[in-house]
């Protein structure tokens, strides 16, 4: 049964799971879990009437499950799933026109040998990846320039000591988990970079050619969840700056409770502070282990005011406020029902338009459109 506060359903998507919700202007793109759906385009300028405008298919052994879209571009993440799918598909970042989002055109499609790319931030001109790279040992940041669409440069990358195994670095692939890159995010000159199970850095990208670690944390080994998202807070909070690091709740290193998110002090970024956690209630009464995708996944990588939208896998939508860093609070949540033929729901992530709508995208089905008074 639904379960909600301060939280409505204005509208609902009837889609293919999705890994990736992001809105710009009216327009909802979905990038979705599992082939043959690829990304989906919709019309939400009535949120209680959303339209699919497109839908751009995937071969099976490869997803673009991460989409992001400004000023009449989008970018969408190619790859591998598994170990089917043709190879020459390839992985790579595909760049397409959606100035008309109704027709969708692929501009090109930047190619990484490998894997492929996994998650991204974009801000208009440049994309910054975790990428597959040739040598490399796991995913590194790649910053590409798409000044030119049609051409994309690479112009900057940067990795943790000893991915580069074709350069004569320590390989750390017989680490119990190999270091990878999982998701770059920008905020002024700084790039904020998850590293799964080696925790975060804090790189200085006022040389884009010259990625610079500042500063490096981690919860790693006492913990066992790997680091999913870091999301610095634009303003000041109580005199610091802070940052909100997501912790996802798979590929534990061993048996443990749900994963929570961190919240830390950055106002000296070579020396990155937590200084409080937040969990939903009850969620870990008493520090036994629970099944994957119970816990924490991802923070709306959009802010309006001090409250965080959360996409908490089985727990829903959850609202945090960290108006006070030291003490997060919840002020709203929103649990649907699971989608049909599944046990529980799975919230994957979450955005805001606008207008202060919430998407909320479920990993086997939907993308639900919520309205709260919160943020």
């Amino acid at each position: 049964m639904v379960s909600s506060s301060n939280v409505s359903l204005v509208g609902h998507v009837d889609c293919a799971g999705g890994g990736q919700v992001w809105v710009d202007g009216h327009t909802l793109f979905v990038g979705h879990m599992s082939p043959p759906f690829g990304t989906s385009i919709h019309d939400v300028s009535d949120p209680r009437h959303p339209r699919l405008l497109a839908e751009i298919p995937m071969p099976r052994g490869w997803h673009s499950h991460k989409v992001r879209a400004r000023g009449g571009l989008m970018l969408v993440n190619h790859e591998r799933q598994g170990s089917e799918g043709a190879a020459e598909f390839g992985g790579g970042l595909g760049i397409y026109d959606v100035a008309d989002p109704a027709n969708p055109r692929l501009i090109c499609k930047w190619p990484t040998p490998g894997k492929g790319v996994h998650r991204f931030d974009f801000d208009g001109r440049f994309a910054y990846l975790s990428a597959s790279a040739e040598g490399f040992v796991g995913n590194i940041v790649v910053i590409l320039d798409l000044d030119r669409p049609d051409r994309p440069q690479e112009v900057g990358r940067w990795w943790m000591a000893g991915q580069w195994q074709a350069g004569g670095e320590d390989s750390l692939a017989q680490d119990a988990v190999p270091p990878r890159c999982h998701h770059p995010l920008r905020m002024g000159e700084r790039l904020h970079v998850s590293y799964w199970h080696h925790g975060f850095f804090i790189l200085d990208v006022s040389d884009l050619s010259a990625p610079r670690a500042l500063g490096h944390a981690g919860s790693q080994p006492g913990f066992a969840h790997p680091t999913h998202t870091c999301l610095p807070f634009p303003q000041m909070l109580k005199g610091r700056r802070v940052m909100v690091v997501a912790d996802e709740d798979v590929a534990k290193r061993h048996p443990a409770p749900p994963a929570f998110a961190w919240i830390y002090d950055i106002t000296d970024e070579r020396f990155p502070i937590p200084i409080a956690t937040w969990q939903v209630a009850g969620l870990d009464p008493d520090g036994a282990p629970q099944p994957p995708l119970t816990g924490c996944h991802q923070p709306s990588e959009r802010l309006a005011g001090t409250v965080i939208p959360f996409a908490w896998f089985a727990q829903g939508l959850r609202l945090v406020d960290i108006a006070d860093p030291f003490a997060p609070r919840e002020v709203g949540h929103f649990l649907p029902d699971p989608p049909a033929g599944a046990d529980r729901v799975s919230s994957n992530d979450v955005t805001i338009d606008d207008r202060g709508l919430i998407y909320l995208v479920d990993r086997i089905r939907g993308v639900d459109i919520l309205e709260t008074s919160a943020l």
